[in-house]
């Protein structure tokens, strides 16, 4: 009878452990409560009757872990992820060894010094190489996610794309007496963007002139301001020249406000920059850089005077601003120079049997012969569910149930005590017997 109630005994311990251990555990993300389970003890031999024999007590089967979903948490934190549905993250605890690696539902991602995504526990996250320009995977091979803080190189910008409308009622200007300096010598004037090599930004600045000396005529000219002060950007084999030197060109339009002609049919090329009279200080970019301009799209309609368009294909290094993931788990990049950039999508893995995975802490797990080997593929695809930022799962532990557990534990805890304390006041009165 005794080695019946310390069975017992030994099997409310672990009972008592294991729901100790999943309210311990009610505010850990992504962590599965698990769930002692028992087994009756049997033995009987030759010489003892089957009919009649009580059993030898409780032994524990297994401590199983329970991987239905948790609810979930919503956080501010763009890099906290969540997993819908099946399967888990893939981390790794050495960057350059990712083909070892674990299995976790905690999505509590962060940035570690050299731009990684990482665990708590500076753990990486793996994802997939994808193609930036479609954002389709381009290798199944996990890496680690990694999110550079800066990102494209500099581009001087060569071609400049314009679009404006010069209104047909504008104030006639005598263009012998332009001066960009004087507000008073043109009828409007714009100013946009430019890079050099070195993605050095400059204030490029267009100046328009209704030619009093021609119909449905317009003369142009630009600058471009350094540190030094607005200087004059020359047009190459341009047809309108001001007093002061300053080469530009002429924009004739048809009657129907379309434009005719553009600078005699000559291209729309710059002096460079870096050259001339008053050249602009390069600081050390490409000296040479020119620009050619396209101005298909001016009018000249009964309309007040509007930029329609400015492209331009320069830029300059961008620095992070802000990490985003979409449905398909890709972690999406925005830079301060206007880039977007999808930078990699995150690995799911799952495996046939996750009651056979081996627990190895931090809410980690690693694939067994039991568990299957793992089976690596991406949000929304196939049995894989989906992902979901700015939002964790919470433990599944239902803290009324748990509690209801812990009392009939203890309870079943204090019978098996109560058990053993009967079987020894049986065994003294016994040993009293005269």
């Amino acid at each position: 009878m005794s080695y019946v109630s310390l069975s017992g005994l030994s099997a409310a311990q672990l009972d008592l452990n294991t729901t100790s251990n999943n309210i311990a555990n009610a505010n850990t993300y992504g962590f599965k409560e698990s769930r002692a389970e028992f087994g009756d003890v049997y033995s009987n031999s030759l010489f003892t009757n089957s009919k009649t024999t009580p059993g030898g007590g409780a032994q524990a089967s297994k401590v199983a872990q329970q991987f239905h979903e948790g609810s979930s948490v919503y956080t501010n934190n763009p890099m906290d992820l969540r997993i819908s549905g099946t399967g888990f993250f893939a981390v790794s605890k050495e960057r350059l060894v990712p083909q070892q690696n674990e299995l976790s539902r905690n999505g509590a991602f962060h940035l570690n010094k050299d731009s990684y995504m990482v665990t708590s526990n500076d753990e990486f996250l793996l994802g997939y190489d994808v193609n930036r320009d479609n954002g389709e995977v381009v290798s199944y091979e996990p890496k680690p996610i990694n999110i550079p803080p800066e990102f494209g190189k500099p581009k001087q910008t060569a071609n400049v794309e314009v679009g404006v409308n010069l209104p047909a009622t504008g104030a006639l200007k005598d263009p012998a007496l332009f001066d960009y300096t004087d507000p008073e010598t043109y009828n409007r004037s714009t100013s946009s963007t430019i890079y050099d090599s070195m993605g050095q930004s400059y204030k490029l600045s267009t100046y328009y002139v209704k030619d009093q000396t021609q119909n449905n005529s317009w003369q142009t000219y630009y600058t471009v301001t350094d540190a030094s002060g607005e200087k004059p950007v020359n047009i190459q084999g341009g047809d309108a020249t001001s007093p002061t030197g300053h080469v530009g060109h002429t924009m004739k339009f048809n009657n129907d406000g379309t434009l005719a002609s553009l600078n005699n049919g000559q291209p729309m090329v710059t002096e460079a920059l870096g050259e001339g009279a008053n050249p602009i200080d390069m600081n050390g970019a490409d000296p040479a850089q020119q620009l050619a301009f396209d101005l298909k799209n001016t009018t000249q309609f009964a309309a007040p005077f509007e930029m329609t368009k400015f492209d331009e294909d320069g830029a300059t290094t961008g620095f992070l601003t802000k990490v985003d993931f979409d449905e398909k788990g890709n972690v999406l990049g925005t830079y301060s120079n206007g880039e977007n950039v999808t930078l990699g999508r995150v690995a799911l893995v799952r495996v046939a049997n996750e009651q056979g995975l081996d627990k190895k802490g931090g809410t980690q797990w690693d694939s067994t012969t039991a568990s299957g080997a793992k089976i690596w593929g991406e949000s929304n695809k196939g049995s894989f569910g989906s992902i979901d930022n700015g939002t964790l799962e919470q433990s599944n532990i239902d803290m009324t149930q748990e509690l209801v557990d812990l009392i009939s534990a203890q309870r079943n805890f204090q019978a098996n005590s109560r058990a053993l304390d009967v079987h020894n006041q049986l065994q003294q009165n016994i040993l009293q017997i005269r």
